[in-house]
């Protein structure tokens, strides 16, 4: 027989997690990484001209000096109806910012404690987010899943393991998927470069847990944040909805979600937009809708984007400025994006256990059909990977080459993107080409994924 992912492990892989270290060292192993990394790159930034701090946190650094030091003089003050009464300045002077003024209100810091600040905190929220996943796992992944599996079986072990053996089996089941995430090297680079990924992750996973705990009032409330942060957790609205209604969307519990989630999001907007005004809405909101971003990623529509950036100005051919209209339309990427992403959620979003199944399935195809496809972006959905690993049951064979498929896939667009951005070669056919294999083989991967989830056969 194959050995395979599954929830309840074998003999062998139960010899193999006693040599795991525990979660605590696991914490601190993750801690000190970090540490030592942010030390580095203030070093290495201190002396190379090719920096490892991300671009954005420069970007985040000098909206939090504006907000920190309003101006009148400068202009440097909110725009809102009731901004000039609160001592603030506007993170909107920074172009490019273009995320909640909360992000800058949270950096302050980095202006009067020591710039690295912001750093520590994404670090931190990592940090975090580990400590939740094994919470989450701990306490309604694992036992749901050892309670399936001992229910299956349907025959009474030789040696009954205790109760403190079964929960010690657990939490060194917990560790090694947590550590799957603290100690991935996307996620804790991406995070000491000064991405805010990490902040975002932390509130999208504090929504799954209240909501695996039925406490739906304030995974609403979190929820309603987490989409005022950033909006693409929207999404997962509608799992929930098929989860607290029962199946059906529309009854008193399903309303009540509704109205607290959208209470959340839409009282944070009114208030930021009191102080901040339209530039608030603007640069967090509406820009996100009709961006236009030529430049190459992962996304299958870069290339059109491309090779239309320049057309809306010609009028010479009429045909040609339709169809660059309709290329450039946000509409022609979102709608197909939204519908994959909102129906994936009707359809898998019925019951508890199925939660963490359809938000996976859901981000992955928002991802991937979000008309820019960064590698930042794979955060979102690796998020959620050591939380649905304990549901997957595959071959370690089949594992293998689906992890294989999304690193070469990866692999393969890189090697050309490098061509292009570093080398200056003409290439942008073949990147495209490229991406669309990358979306191909995506798909496939999911597909697996999606095949070898195990509860939803056995519900």
């Amino acid at each position: 027989m194959p050995r395979s992912i599954s929830s309840a492990p074998s003999s062998s892989s139960a010899t193999y997690l006693q040599y795991l270290p525990s979660f605590r060292n696991v914490l601190i192993i993750s801690t000190v990484l970090r540490i030592v990394l942010i030390k580095y790159s203030e070093w290495h930034d201190a002396h190379s001209v090719v920096k490892y701090t991300d671009i954005d946190y420069r970007v985040f650094t000098d909206a939090a000096q504006f907000i920190w030091s309003p101006s009148v003089k400068e202009y440097n003050i909110p725009k809102g109806w009731v901004g000039q009464g609160v001592p603030l300045g506007d993170p909107y002077m920074r172009e490019t910012y273009r995320y909640t003024p909360l992000l800058a209100l949270l950096l302050t810091p980095n202006c009067w404690l020591h710039p690295s600040f912001g750093k520590y905190l994404f670090a931190g929220c990592d940090i975090l987010n580990g400590l939740l996943i094994y919470k989450i796992l701990v306490s309604t992944v694992l036992p749901f899943h050892h309670r399936k599996s001992d229910n299956k079986s349907g025959e009474k072990p030789k040696e009954a393991k205790t109760e403190d053996e079964t929960s010690d089996a657990m939490e060194k089941e917990a560790t090694l998927y947590a550590a799957i995430h603290l100690l991935n090297p996307l996620v804790f680079s991406i995070s000491t470069r000064g991405s805010s990924e990490s902040v975002l992750s932390t509130l999208v996973l504090l929504t799954l847990y209240a909501a695996l705990n039925s406490s739906w009032d304030v995974a609403a409330v979190m929820l309603g944040l987490s989409t005022h942060w950033k909006i693409y957790p929207l999404i997962y609205g509608v799992a929930c909805l098929g989860v607290v209604g029962s199946g059906g969307l529309v009854n008193g519990r399903t309303v009540r979600f509704t109205f607290v989630s959208a209470g959340t999001f839409v009282l944070l907007g009114v208030g930021n937009y009191a102080i901040w005004g339209y530039p608030f809405l603007y640069e967090s909101y509406l820009y996100h809708l009709h961006r236009l971003d030529h430049r190459h990623n992962f996304s299958p529509y870069f290339y059109l984007t491309y090779l239309t950036y320049t057309m809306a100005s010609t009028t010479a051919h009429q045909a040609v400025a339709g169809w660059s209209k309709l290329l450039r339309s946000p509409l022609t990427s979102f709608v197909p994006q939204m519908i994959l992403s909102l129906g994936t959620g009707l359809l898998f979003g019925k019951r508890k256990e199925d939660l963490i199944f359809a938000w996976f399935v859901q981000t992955v195809v928002f991802v991937q059909f979000n008309k820019v496809c960064t590698s930042q972006y794979f955060l979102w959905y690796l998020l959620l990977l050591p939380l649905l690993l304990p549901s997957l049951s595959m071959t370690r064979r089949k594992a293998l080459v689906y992890a294989a498929v999304w690193v070469g896939t990866q692999a393969l667009w890189l090697s050309e993107a490098y061509r292009l951005e570093f080398l200056g070669q003409n290439v942008f056919f073949g990147l495209w080409a490229r991406g669309l294999i990358y979306v191909v083989g995506n798909c496939w991967v999911l597909a697996g994924v999606m095949k070898s989830y195990a509860p939803s056969k056995t519900a």
